[in-house]
């Protein structure tokens, strides 16, 4: 097992990566920017480097400033949590050239899924099942583009290979509209991306948003730890994420499950991931993959058990999964609410000094957060400053127990979107169950005045 683990991330998922490490009795590094100093995955490191200026690209996305910073700590292996550099084959790579140990899949495998066209043809391999679309990246001919866009069925969405976070995609209805929409996102994709290969699929009009949480060794072991519904979202952005879903077929989810797990042996997959899936009238398709941690893991936890950033570091050292499939049992239900500092309904970042933090608890509630009174939460990276989980036997009592802990919780000196997830919790189609990724933003642009 590893001595000394370099955290190369910020914000709760440092502080959850510091958890799992003290638990193990690792010890760690955090490495933060000169905006960061005063964070408290940073007090609480055994070692701390400062690596740059507040922006990221300076800081938190600067390759030499972390491989230098574990240089002068003797740290063996790097965490890289979920965005910045997680899902970055060529930083993968660049760690283990030097000599330490990337917790999460190999390079390859991060360019081999991270490149959506290649993903969806290892998918399609390995019996996952896609979204109806082009074979492959879409060509420069107008002719084959019109006829694919014909076999697949309109409306149909363009994707930039290499996207990601909501980027990247265009909505076509009409085939008036279809080159120009193929063209846009090509350049767009160049810009964003540096990759301007683009494909096509059938734009499903009202899907779910379902994800399976995968753990994979490198001694072919492979397991499915259940799936999350993701589906109240914002600009393709997740808001309130809950495991499991409602109201699916626990023998779909085993079938898919188990494809999944599968495909990760086929592909030699190594660590934590999730296959994400757009689902619809009983079907599930494919869409990506996340190579990471997600943001969402805790209702996965709760539900099972297992502890997924302490799995990922044990499989990064070279040990087995700590359990088989059969040992996999879902239990109750969790939910999880982004707390972002922003507006609640304008949704414009709200950074500034926290004045009064006050976190509520009893049975159930897990809070992951890094911020604390008098922390003030900085304009440069992204505005989640924690994530409130409630967990219950039942759905009915993880959302009472949510609405308890999101009355209890109070953050002052900046606005937050508590009130959005109060009304959500109060909200008839949520408490039901199954509404579409479109849901909250139909409900929004219906809204005009705040809810009460």
């Amino acid at each position: 097992m590893f001595e000394k683990i370099l955290i190369a991330n910020r914000g709760e998922i440092a502080l959850r990566i510091q958890r799992a490490c003290r638990e193990m009795g690792i010890k760690t590094v955090a490495v933060h920017s000169e905006a960061d100093a005063d964070a408290k995955y940073v007090k609480l490191a055994d070692e701390s480097v400062c690596i740059g200026p507040a922006p990221s690209t300076l800081s938190y996305l600067h390759v030499p400033s972390i491989i230098s910073a574990a240089e002068v700590t003797d740290a063996e292996a790097i965490h890289p949590g979920y965005g910045f550099l997680s899902e970055n084959a060529d930083f993968a790579e660049r760690v283990e050239q030097s000599g330490y140990v990337f917790i999460g899949p190999r390079p390859e495998t991060i360019r081999l899924m991270g490149d959506k066209v290649s993903a969806k043809d290892a998918m399609k391999a390995s019996g996952v099942p896609c979204v109806p679309g082009s074979e492959g990246a879409l060509s420069d001919d107008s002719d084959e583009i019109f006829r694919a866009a014909k076999d697949v069925g309109y409306p149909v969405i363009i994707k930039a290979a290499g996207g990601g976070g909501g980027r990247g995609m265009r909505v076509v209805h009409t085939e008036a509209a279809l080159l120009n929409a193929v063209s846009m996102t090509k350049n767009e994709a160049q810009t964003a991306f540096g990759n301007p290969v683009v494909y096509m699929e059938k734009f499903l009009e009202n899907p779910r948003h379902i994800e399976i949480q995968v753990l994979a060794d490198e001694h072919g072991n492979a397991a499915f730890l259940g799936e999350r519904d993701c589906s109240m979202q914002r600009r393709h952005q997740k808001i309130i994420e809950e495991a499991p879903a409602p109201g699916l077929d626990p023998k779909l989810r085993d079938k898919i499950g188990e494809r999944c797990a599968e495909a990760c042996r086929k592909i030699g997959y190594r660590g934590a991931g999730t296959f994400e899936f757009l689902y619809e009238n009983g079907e599930f398709f494919f869409i990506e993959m996340n190579t990471r941690i997600q943001v969402e893991h805790p209702v996965t936890e709760m539900i099972t058990g297992i502890d997924i950033v302490q799995e990922q570091i044990r499989i990064a050292a070279g040990l087995k999964l700590s359990f088989k499939q059969k040992d996999v049992q879902l239990k109750g239900h969790s939910i999880e609410c982004r707390i972002n500092a922003e507006d609640p309904y304008t949704f414009v970042p709200s950074p500034g000094r926290i004045t009064v933090y006050h976190v509520p608890g009893g049975p159930g509630i897990r809070v992951d957060s890094h911020v604390y009174q008098n922390y003030v939460v900085p304009q440069y990276y992204d505005s989640m400053v924690g994530k409130l989980i409630a967990y219950g036997a039942t759905r009915e009592q993880a959302i009472a127990r949510m609405k308890t802990a999101l009355s209890e919780m109070v953050i002052e000196g900046i606005k937050t979107n508590i009130p959005l997830h109060q009304d959500l919790m109060r909200d008839a189609a949520f408490v039901q169950g199954g509404t579409s990724i479109h849901y909250l933003e139909h409900k929004l642009a219906a809204a005009k005045v705040k809810p009460q």
